[in-house]
């Protein structure tokens, strides 16, 4: 059974506030707090480079932690400063040359679409939308049928931003794997809310954040890259940390993972980081998991009372994002009503997933993302301040 109040004891700002923007920035518990002020305190004492020096060891097992988490090894890991610093990192390393294919989710993030739009526009690559199922998710059977000898990257958001989907990942990575094709997972609202092990999804790399469903602080992302592709992605930049300088006309790249990384970092945020990796795992993502739906589906069969709501979430597996319209209302004046009564929620707007807001005829919604710590008494306060709001 979930230790639910020892879930909120960790966590203070559950005296606070109402959290339901979980996918957003979860809040910490007293651990990873620690982690971060403790080193800046370390810092202010006795400087930077001293206080860095001085946690090495607790700096090398943030590397040995996230690989546990991931299912690999410490050496395909790298620490950036964030998800989309992760993403972008692979996303430009990979040769693209005019003519080659990307495919990707209707329900592909913002950030990662502008992206493929700028390599296309500068070397001529083609951006090919894989269609939806019957539920809203990634068709398998359709991106079989889109394979060609052209198609140099299969580019997926597991978790989308604006719903509760969570696409195939797995079975995508099947067909990756059977047709020799570069597969980028964005799992940035993946880890920390379920189980996730590279080698059984067949991801070449993954990219993920700290702040969100990890609990971790902002401003650290990671990125994982299957060893063997590592020799064959060159970092679009380079510094004295990525790659050694060994003669004055020749330097040498790393050959680990990190050579996607950058001398400079907040080694507070980093021992941050490893403390919310740390934590998640003695919880157990499975039990995290089972936690996360159970209170999401509890919320949704609640808001699916309210006649003027509409839920506005895919898939045929659902996770802790909850989406929902509301008739008659702004989704940033709900937004902003629940703020008022100390309640966390955001609006993802069409610009975060245009293709599949357009799709599905949405401008924006309410999102509501649960994580473990919330509890159904939240849920009954949280439909109550919406009863007064939108009835």
């Amino acid at each position: 059974m979930f230790d639910i109040e020892k879930a909120r004891r960790d966590t203070p700002g559950c005296e606070k506030v109402l959290h339901f923007n979980n996918a957003g920035a979860a809040l910490m518990p007293t651990g990873v707090r620690d982690a971060v002020v403790n080193h800046i305190d370390l810092e202010m004492m006795m400087g930077g480079y001293e206080a860095a020096n001085r946690v090495a060891e607790p700096l090398a097992q943030v590397y040995t932690s996230t690989a546990k988490l991931l299912g690999c090894a410490a050496d395909e890991v790298a620490i950036v400063e964030s998800a989309t610093n992760a993403w972008v990192n692979a996303f430009y390393a990979i040769p693209f040359k005019r003519g080659d294919r990307i495919l990707t989710a209707r329900a592909e993030y913002g950030a990662n679409y502008v992206a493929f739009m700028q390599i296309a526009k500068q070397r001529g690559v083609q951006i090919d939308v894989i269609p939806v199922d019957e539920y809203g998710q990634v068709s398998v059977e359709a991106l079989r049928g889109m394979i060609d000898e052209r198609v140099k990257l299969i580019a997926i958001t597991h978790i989308p931003t604006n719903g509760g989907l969570v696409n195939p990942a797995a079975a995508i990575g099947q067909v990756a794997r059977e047709s020799n094709i570069l597969y980028l997972l964005d799992a940035c609202q993946t880890i920390g809310q379920m189980p996730l092990n590279v080698q059984e999804v067949g991801c070449d790399m993954l990219s993920g954040t700290s702040r969100k469903f990890l609990r971790g602080p902002r401003g650290i992302g990671f990125l994982y890259v299957k060893r063997d592709l590592i020799p064959q992605l060159e970092p679009v930049t380079l510094d004295h940390d990525a790659a050694e300088w060994v003669a004055p006309d020749r330097y040498e790249i790393r050959k680990d993972a990190r050579r996607f990384e950058k001398w400079e970092s907040s080694i507070a945020n980093r021992l941050g980081f490893g403390a919310a990796v740390d934590y998640a795992l003695e919880w157990g993502l499975d039990a995290i998991w089972a936690r996360v739906q159970e209170i999401a589906s509890t919320l949704r069969i609640r808001l699916a009372e309210f006649p003027s709501i509409t839920l506005q979430d895919l898939g045929v597996e659902k996770c802790g994002i909850v989406t929902f319209t509301v008739e008659g209302l702004a989704s940033a004046d709900i937004k902003a009503q629940l703020a008022k009564r100390g309640i966390n929620v955001t609006v993802s707007g069409r610009g975060s997933t245009l293709l599949d807001m357009d799709a599905r005829g949405l401008k924006e919604v309410v999102r509501a993302s649960v994580h473990y710590y919330n509890t159904e008494a939240e849920i009954e306060r949280f439909c109550e301040a919406l009863k007064a709001i939108a009835v």
